[in-house]
């Protein structure tokens, strides 16, 4: 009789424990949001990767940005696929202060040099500090830009040879080690050397990104992203 109240007692305690487990899960899985007029959060989450090219708006007026690059027909989009890079442009919701946008209507170095430069010199004429990120793995094409202003502060960019290095480096990029060739140096782009500091570079965007402002790719690694931006097509760009 004692064995068999023994035997009740344990499987009882070991209900228990592993039902105060399961809800201990569960409440750590519960989502958190926080709305604020620059942030929203939402549960859910991203993709593994960030996109490959990205501006990064130091604004919480969504509606401006929506503006200066004349959207036309904005839907919204959740930032599962808008930050994937698919859309022409993808305006995510503000985050700390900071806008991301992505989308294959982007102006990139690799395309038109100097069409890129005169589009981040007229964006931040409009809407002050603008950056600009490209981090392409499959070509080890990578580029970073700070303009303020309708001043470029700071910009490289490497399309299989420099094609923009200027103003001085910044202290993060410094402390990342990251290697900016200067204009006309010799990098055959099949030489280990160049690979090795191609890759490196590319591998350190999302840090200098970080450190410079937002980087996308970290709402990727929590378990929150952020809630729907909007989707469209620039009447800018052809």
């Amino acid at each position: 009789m004692l064995l068999a109240l023994h035997l009740l007692a344990l499987g009882v305690g070991t209900v228990v424990f592993f039902g105060i487990i399961i809800l201990h899960r569960r409440a750590r899985e519960l989502p958190r949001a926080t709305n604020s007029d620059s942030e929203t959060i939402v549960p859910g989450r991203a993709s593994a990767q960030g996109p490959a090219v990205w501006l990064a708006v130091h604004s919480t007026d969504s509606k401006t940005i929506l503006a200066a690059l004349e959207l036309s027909h904005p839907v919204p989009c959740p930032w599962r696929d808008g930050i994937a890079g698919q859309r022409e442009l993808f305006i995510a919701p503000p985050v700390n202060g900071w806008i991301i946008v992505t989308g294959s209507q982007l102006p990139q170095p690799g395309h038109d040099v100097d069409a890129c430069f005169h589009f981040l010199v007229h964006l931040s004429r409009m809407l002050g500090h603008v950056q600009f990120f490209m981090a392409d793995a499959v070509k080890r094409h990578h580029a970073w830009v700070r303009a303020e202003n309708g001043s470029i502060t700071r910009a490289y960019a490497w399309v299989n040879e420099t094609v923009w290095n200027q103003g001085p480096k910044t202290l993060a990029e410094i402390e990342l080690n990251m290697k900016c060739f200067n204009y006309g140096e010799d990098t055959p782009t099949e030489d280990r050397t160049t690979k090795t500091i191609t890759t490196a570079n590319i591998e350190k965007v999302s840090g200098l990104a970080a450190r410079w402002s937002l980087d996308p790719a970290t709402l990727n690694d929590n378990a929150w992203i952020p809630a729907d931006g909007v989707a469209g097509k620039s009447s800018r760009f052809p």
